[in-house]
Order: structure tokens, then C-alpha cells, then sequence
């Protein structure tokens, strides 16, 4: 899995080795923790056995800014356990390869018929498949997190039943999401990020999608971009952020959704559901369906009155 801008001027680099679920967490860890611009995680498998069975796995942080050692050491320790903190190590690194260097040994992710994959993977992608590429040197969320995942997966079945016609994707983040409903509807998708670099990264890996015609992200946060807003109704809205803005934002993305839209929530930690799912009660919302991956969880949501 790896998560994240490349941060800007990313010279510092966090390493940890130890068993899978650890690394998982911390690396989600530093996402939270971290604002998108300032630091990056990647946690992958290596060669090398772990003492008590399977594969020892490396969690690497960039970061975008020199760190405090001490205060990354106290969050590892609190998330995975002392042990975990007195093995981290801190290094200096090339800006320049080090998001092409963590995607080298990632492995594509399916979610239905959806693959998310990098350009060495291409040849894996079946005709049956719906291939979205993410470009390496423009990584900013590759599919392997558990949120983007659950929300493909939420999209898959939803196609199996309908094919909304009018698609918003409100923090999007590296365009995954929108870039595979555009080829999956070959329609238009409105799509807006609130940074500015995301929003470039989200339009080239568009254009190496081949759908650069149907998917031109702004920056909004969230609908506050008039252009967005005129999209709408939309008959199905993704919103892969985090807790509170899913929160904070339900009122205005019930407002562009049509009568008998749905909505796709996810960036919230499992014990956050609760609050979000609260939040777009009080819009007229109900839960449909839930889907738990890695500690995270992805809502598919509709309105009340709408089977």
C-alpha cells in the first residue's frame, strides 16, 4: 500500500521493519497524522522472513520537512508497541525517486472488475478489465489503501444495478475513483480537490487514462466551486476524505445529490462511522451498505424513500 503526495522537497525518510498488521497501521497512522503535502507512507513486503512466520514487511515515510525523531518514535510506540519504536530509523533521501521506487513493488489492486495498477503492470490487465493506471512519479493515493479500494468495490455493485449518468468526486485525490467511472459510463465525471497539486495530478493521470475529454478536476472544497455545483443533481457522489469534512460537508453534497442519488463515503477509521452515518441521517440519508477493509470503512449511502 502506499498513500500520499509526494511531499514537496521530500529529503527525509522514516524506515521500520516488522510483521504486516503493524505496518499497515502505522503507515495508515501517518496519513492521518499528517496533512497530504507534508508526508507519505508506503508499507510493502519484503524478501525477508519474520521471526514469528511469513514475510517481514518495511514501512517507508517521506516527509517533506525534517521530523522529530522522538516524536515519530512516541506515535509508533503508542499505535504498535515500544518494540516497534526502538527499531524505527531515520535517513536522508532523493526526492526524485522515491515514489517510482515504492511502486516498483507494488502489486495491482482489484476491486470487482476494477484494477488499479502501475504502468509495469499493464500487460495484467484482462479485456474484461476496467485498468486504472496511476502514472508513478505522480502518486497521490494508488488504490492499495483501504478506502479507495472500498469504494470501487462499492462502485462495482452499484453498476450491476444501475449506471448513474451524472458523477461527482469531491476530494479526489489522485482521480482513481473518477477516472473509473469514466471509462466504466464513458461519461463527463466532476471531480474538485482542495489542492491545487492534487487537482494537476488527478488531470495527468486522466490523460494517461485516455479519458482526459470526460474528466477535468478543479479545486473546490467540496462544491464551493460554482462549476461543480451546476454539474449536479448527481445521481452518485464520491466522497473519499476523512471523518470530520464528511461530516461538515453532508449538508452541502445532499444538496447537489438527486432525489434517488447515492453517495460513497470513505476516509473514516471504523470507529468514525458512526458520527459520519449521523451527520447524513439528519441530510435524509440511510445506510445501504458497509464495507470494512484494513480498519477503514466505506459507506454506501441513499436517501430515505429510495430502495
Amino acid at each position: 500500500m502506499l498513500e500520499g503526495l509526494p511531499p514537496n522537497n521530500a529529503a527525509h525518510m522514516m524506515r521500520l521493519t516488522i510483521d504486516e498488521p503493524r505496518a499497515r497501521a502505522v503507515a495508515d497512522l501517518i496519513v492521518e497524522s499528517f496533512e497530504p503535502a507534508e508526508a507519505a507512507a508506503a508499507a510493502f513486503e519484503t524478501e525477508a522472513p519474520w521471526p514469528a512466520g511469513g514475510k517481514a514487511w518495511q514501512v517507508e515515510v517521506y516527509f517533506g520537512f525534517e521530523p522529530d525523531p522522538d516524536d515519530l518514535r512516541g506515535l509508533v510506540a503508542a499505535a504498535v508497541g515500544e518494540d516497534a519504536a526502538a527499531s524505527v530509523q531515520f535517513a536522508r533521501t532523493e526526492q526524485r525517486d522515491w515514489v517510482a521506487n515504492s511502486l516498483a513493488g507494488l502489486a495491482p489492486v482489484r476491486a470487482g472488475r476494477f484494477l488499479v495498477h502501475g504502468a509495469h503492470d499493464r500487460a495484467k490487465v484482462a479485456p474484461s478489465d476496467i485498468g486504472v493506471e496511476i502514472e508513478a512519479g505522480l502518486a497521490f493515493g494508488t488504490g492499495h489503501h483501504g478506502t479507495t479500494r472500498g469504494c470501487l468495490l462499492h462502485f462495482d455493485r452499484l453498476l450491476k444495478r444501475r449506471r448513474p449518468r451524472r458523477v461527482l468526486d469531491v476530494g479526489c485525490g489522485a482521480g482513481v475513483l473518477a477516472i473509473a467511472a469514466a471509462k466504466a459510463l464513458r461519461r463527463k465525471v466532476w471531480l474538485g480537490d482542495i489542492d491545487p497539486i492534487a487537482v494537476e495530478v488527478a488531470n495527468a493521470n486522466a490523460r494517461l487514462n485516455g479519458v482526459g475529454a470526460l474528466v477535468s478536476a478543479l479545486v473546490s472544497r467540496g462544491v464551493e466551486n460554482r462549476a461543480l455545483r451546476e454539474g449536479g443533481p448527481f445521481d452518485l457522489v464520491f466522497a473519499n476524505i476523512l471523518a470530520r469534512p464528511l461530516r461538515l460537508l453532508a449538508p452541502s453534497l445532499a444538496a447537489v445529490t438527486a432525489a434517488d442519488g447515492e453517495v460513497i463515503l470513505s476516509g473514516l477509521l471504523s470507529a468514525d462511522a458512526p458520527g459520519v452515518l449521523a451527520a447524513w441521517r439528519a441530510s435524509g440519508f440511510h445506510l445501504r451498505e458497509r464495507i470494512d477493509l484494513e480498519g477503514w470503512a466505506s459507506l454506501r449511502l441513499r436517501r430515505r424513500g429510495w430502495q
